[in-house]
């Protein structure tokens, strides 16, 4: 297979909503170039892009699949991405490496929702943009709608290419405006014929080109003076202004397409060959430390790892971007991050499934390696001479989170394997093991991408697990004074166990003023683990506790703390006072005085009006404007309180404190009811007192689930 030097290769990503007809698109971009013989379609479950069986079982992409065209002496890599938020890593990775964005407009929706948030990415990367409206051989096909959609959203950076003579069910004619000729396709779409333009549209097609020329000229002054020199441009005038706008994020250019029909396909590929922009016409990625590494072949090689995905039969397949040099097979590299050096064993070209051996690939170029040990997502392999991360790749923070069991025990070391194994290769799906909650807690971008994780391990790796709701991590703590004492006396064969304690506890805040009621001898303040203090008051006169025994005490306390009397949860801000109690000569020990201390807090602690506590966080919402009042009364459903709303662009943020018990079923039913419109950032605040109607239940639940692990 050819290795096409970086002037020649173009990486373009396909973007867009579901069932925008992306993986149509692709697999219809590969058939112009000849390199299938045949379509395949998603309804036959037979494309090259969506080859896996959950895409199969879905119907649509679940993963950023990677292929490339030969058109007329260029390259054309593409990667497919799935058009569901859920999925976005997939989307964000693709992003980072491709040169161009083509996003496509269903003709029938125009600028969706999904839309909307798929370019947030591209916006924030800066990547050059190409506007594809597809399915226009649809009969609800409305491409003015969508163009004027279009150019609300993306502003006057829109940029017409072109425009359909006959949008709908006989869509079949095309006027291009750069080439200034009208296509006409037959009837099973392919090779258009090149016609002139109509009389009827030729006053509309002047007009559109003159305005082409202008966004063109605009865009370099060298450009500009010929235009004011001429009064026009020529083609390869206008391909350098429109490269040049798509730069500088200017120009959007705008085609049409029925990439089901193949109708308008080659001529978007052409367009990508000859005007948007290759890797070494952009700026240079940055490495952590603000340093540019510009796309030279002749530099030292760096390659940066995008995706890794992991095969039954093959392993680890580490998808990467030659982002400088040349890359070859049995070449050594430096993982900058782990430190390790890895060893290119072959080279692939990947087209979904397929993987083509080469033998080398030059700066620009994307390709897969197999077997890298101690490289992942997001590290930089540099060869010899290149020093240097570049920038991480940035994921957005999980939405939703679930706990997860292996529905048989045996399973679960498994389970800990694939989970690993499933974050290695998507990184927006987190998994830990929560030690105060006693779960393991799977977090992702939305129940559908848990779902579809669910079914990967259970149909892919044979693991039946179930999903749980996670348990929230109460604080306990009191609201006055009580006092309390315990007596521990147990009688055996030999020595038994004595110890008896007498303690005052306290709810503890900062600056409260010292004990009054007993003479305090020592005071110890224990900075609890898991937030707020104990304070602990040694009061003991005449020596009716030996001094010994009081760290003991203490320990009893603290255990107790630790799955405290009411829920099981931590407790914190207490004061404890111990101010007598009763040893024996013989009988008295350290397990003695530590399982009084314990039940001697217990007792005092259900005696001084107990208070749950619970995690809230601080949470803003971005919404529009027509769907606040909707918004506000979801959070006050879920015992949100609203602090403020602010204006930001052309949206409300709503700001509002929410327990973290409601966050997770608000943040569904907030998606649900914006159509995903809604933005929510999340931090944790502080812990608030549980009403009490509500602290009874969740206390009585506790204690129901005490009773049946004893039993």
């Amino acid at each position: 297979m050819k290795a096409y030097d970086e002037k020649h290769i173009k990486n373009v990503v396909l973007i867009g909503p579901a069932k925008s007809g992306k993986t149509t698109l692709a697999e219809t971009m590969l058939y112009e170039a000849g390199l299938l013989t045949r379509r395949g379609t998603v309804e036959e479950r037979n494309t090259i892009s969506d080859y896996h069986e959950v895409e199969h079982e879905r119907g649509s992409s679940v993963y950023a699949t990677t292929l490339h065209t030969e058109w007329r002496d260029f390259k054309i890599n593409i990667i497919d991405t799935p058009g569901l938020d859920d999925f976005i890593g997939e989307v964000i990775t693709s992003i980072t490496v491709c040169d161009t964005a083509v996003i496509l407009l269903n003709a029938q929706n125009g600028v969706e929702v999904g839309t909307e948030l798929l370019w947030d990415y591209i916006d924030h990367y800066n990547k050059p943009t190409i506007l594809a409206v597809n399915q226009l051989d649809h009969e609800k096909a409305n491409y003015t709608q969508t163009l004027d959609e279009a150019k609300a959203f993306f502003g006057p950076a829109v940029t017409i290419m072109q425009y359909p003579l006959n949008a709908g069910t006989g869509f079949n004619c095309i006027i291009d405006l750069l080439k200034m000729v009208m296509y006409k396709f037959p009837e099973g779409g392919g090779k258009p014929e090149k016609l002139p333009i109509p009389a009827s549209e030729k006053e509309r097609a002047d007009q559109l080109h003159n305005e082409l020329v202008e966004k063109a000229a605009e865009n370099d002054e060298a450009l500009m003076e010929q235009y004011f020199e001429k009064g026009s441009l020529d083609e390869d005038e206008l391909r350098e202004g429109l490269k040049i706008g798509m730069m500088k994020h200017q120009v959007f250019p705008v085609f049409c397409l029925s990439a089901k029909r193949d109708m308008g396909t080659g001529r978007m590929m052409g367009f990508i060959d000859n005007v948007a922009p290759s890797a070494v016409d952009t700026a240079g990625e940055l490495t952590e430390d603000g340093q540019e590494v510009p796309c030279d072949p002749a530099a030292p090689t760096r390659l940066f790892i995008f995706k890794t995905l992991v095969e039954p039969r093959l392993g680890r397949l580490s998808f990467f971007k030659v982002m400088a040099g040349e890359v070859a097979v049995g070449m050594d590299f430096q993982n900058e991050k782990t430190g390790t050096t890895e060893r290119i064993s072959q080279l692939f070209i990947v087209d979904g499934k397929n993987r083509n051996p080469i033998d080398r690939l030059k700066a620009g170029d994307i390709g897969c390696t197999v077997k890298l040990k101690n490289t992942a997502t997001g590290h930089t392999l540099n060869g010899k001479g290149a020093t240097g991360n570049i920038r991480p790749i940035q994921f957005p923070p999980a939405k939703t989170r679930v706990a997860i069991v292996a529905k048989n025990k045996q399973d679960d070391e498994k389970l800990s394997e694939m989970l690993n194994e499933i974050h290695l290769e998507d990184p927006t799906l987190s998994v830990e093991y929560n030690q105060e909650v006693r779960q393991v807690i799977l977090e992702g971008q939305g129940e559908l991408h848990l779902t579809v994780t669910k079914w990967k391990l259970e149909n892919l790796h044979k693991i039946p697990v179930e999903f749980q709701r996670v348990r929230i991590p109460y604080r306990e703590t009191i609201q006055r004074p009580a006092l309390s004492s315990y007596r521990h006396k147990k009688q055996s064969g030999g020595a038994g166990q004595f110890g008896e304690v007498f303690i005052k506890i306290e709810p503890y805040y900062e600056g409260m003023p010292p004990i009054k009621d007993f003479p305090v001898r020592e005071t110890e303040t224990v900075e609890l683990p898991w937030g707020g203090k104990l304070v602990f008051n040694n009061c003991i006169v005449g020596g009716v506790i030996d001094a010994r025994f009081l760290p003991s005490i203490m320990k009893g306390i603290m255990e107790k703390m630790s799955q405290g009397p009411l829920t099981g949860s931590h407790v914190r801000d207490v004061r404890v006072s111990v101010y007598d109690g009763k040893m024996h000569p013989v009988d008295s020990n350290d397990i003695s005085f530590k399982i009084a201390g314990m039940m001697a807090f217990r007792e005092a602690f259900l005696q001084a009006e107990p208070q749950l506590l619970e995690p809230v966080h601080d949470i803003e919402v971005l919404v529009p404007a027509n769907l606040m009042g909707d918004v506000m009364t979801e959070l006050q459903t879920h015992r949100s309180m609203i602090l403020n709303i602010d204006s930001e662009k052309n949206s409300q943020v709503i700001r509002a404190r929410t327990p973290l018990a409601e966050l997770d079923k608000l943040l569904p039913a907030l998606r649900n009811l914006s159509q995903g419109k809604a933005k929510v950032r999340s931090q944790f605040a502080d812990y608030s007192p549980v009403p009490s109607d509500l602290q009874k239940r969740i206390s009585e639940e506790f204690s129901k689930t005490e009773l049946a692990e004893v039993h």
